[in-house]
């Protein structure tokens, strides 16, 4: 029964070998997971994934080949005797009555259980919507989806409903994780901390745990050894592009913003819009009267600044090329002349995309925007931020 979970695993996208594989057989044959459903689950995701990025895809196909009712017919599930005991147990518990279960009780036979299971079910004609009694949807049946039942085994669903569920099997905790995903603020911060270059510098005085070691074992008594504390050296200016269509990627920049506030000590943040030019803001609701010079801020962060841009880059491109062209005041010099003095001031240096990637050659500014610098340009998915950061670091 595991080769069809195999294929599901290479079709969700997880690159399992077969040496893996035979790996994943050999620890079911030694009796590593007993007939615990969880204890598969995890030692199967040990065995067969060796990248987090994938976790969330071995879920999808863990439930494809192991939860969905489409995949095992209901009138099957007490002929598979790779199903835990205790979960069949449970199931003819809900589905048999009292007398039924005081009858086969009398016999004390597990194959008297499954044998009045298996009649219970081939009773049950096609697929069955409330009640209490089959396998179904909704209803007070303990096996089905958007039901409810206090010990219920949740299956097929896409969603938790009452929270009551005593398995899911296709609950996908780690979706977060997938490289082919936009961000949110938890893996945000997973990849912005690959930018993190700490420095020891600094009074402050920190436990030096492994000099202390050696030296209390060279000099026979407990020798203290401190050490200058290790302190966030790295410097990030944030530019954010707000308004506009930026508005539909509002949640996304929203966590970017509150993950990156969270992991640099040292982080400027300016906004504007569409473009860079004369002037940018630091508060949205005062952006035409409290707005800071650009050849101000060009002229006060150095050169050891890691420079992020954060926008979609969907404009006109008379927005970029020529004097004049913004679509909210008039500039005197073109937005490109303002990208480059800033890359030219701040080498290292990332445009973020919220746009998805394969969309971005249908829009001729986004083009001009990877073109000017210099390819630097990133989706905003986790494996794009996580090359970011590498490109920054």
């Amino acid at each position: 029964m595991f080769r069809p979970f195999l294929d599901s695993l290479r079709r969700q996208g997880v690159p399992v070998s077969l040496r893996e594989y035979l790996d994943l057989l050999g620890g079911l044959s030694a009796g590593v997971t007993g007939e615990n459903v969880d204890d598969f689950y995890h030692f199967a995701r040990t065995a067969l994934v060796k990248d987090e990025r994938h976790i969330d895809r071995f879920d999808r196909a863990f439930a494809e080949s192991f939860a969905g009712v489409e995949q095992i017919p209901v009138e099957a599930l007490v002929d598979q005797i790779d199903l835990p005991r205790e979960w069949l147990e449970r199931l003819a518990e809900k589905l048999l009555t009292d007398a039924e279960k005081a009858e086969i009780e009398a016999t004390g036979s597990f194959e008297a259980l499954m044998d009045k299971l298996r009649q219970r079910l081939a009773e049950q004609q096609g697929r069955h919507q409330g009640g209490s009694k089959w396998v179904g949807t909704a209803g007070t049946s303990p096996f089905g989806a958007y039901g409810f039942n206090p010990e219920g085994v949740r299956i097929g669903q896409d969603a938790s409903r009452h929270r009551k569920a005593t398995k899911v099997w296709d609950k996908r905790e780690f979706r977060d994780f997938d490289d082919s995903v936009e961000l949110g603020t938890r893996n945000i911060k997973v990849a912005l901390k690959r930018l993190r270059q700490w420095a020891r510098h600094g009074a402050a005085e920190e436990l030096d745990l492994p000099a202390t070691i050696r030296a209390s074992a060279d000099h026979g008594y407990i020798d203290v050894q401190t050490r200058p504390e290790r302190r966030n050296a790295v410097k990030v200016l944030l530019f954010l592009d707000v308004g506009g269509s930026m508005d539909d990627h509002i949640r996304v920049v929203d966590e970017l913003f509150s993950a990156a506030r969270a992991e640099f000590k040292h982080m400027e943040h300016f906004f504007f819009h569409n473009c860079l030019y004369e002037a940018v803001w630091k508060d949205s609701h005062r952006r035409w009267t409290e707005t800071t010079p650009t050849w101000d801020i060009l002229n006060r962060y150095g050169r050891d600044y890691k420079c992020i841009f954060v926008g979609d880059a969907s404009m006109s491109p008379y927005e970029i090329a020529v004097p004049g062209g913004a679509n909210e005041h008039w500039n005197a010099e073109p937005g490109e002349l303002w990208l480059k003095r800033a890359l030219e001031t701040w080498p290292d240096h990332v445009w973020l995309n919220p746009v998805p990637q394969k969309h971005w050659r249908y829009t001729q500014s986004i083009r001009m925007i990877d073109e000017i610098t210099g390819h630097r340009m990133m989706p905003l998915t986790l494996e794009g931020l996580t090359r970011a950061m590498r490109v920054l670091g």
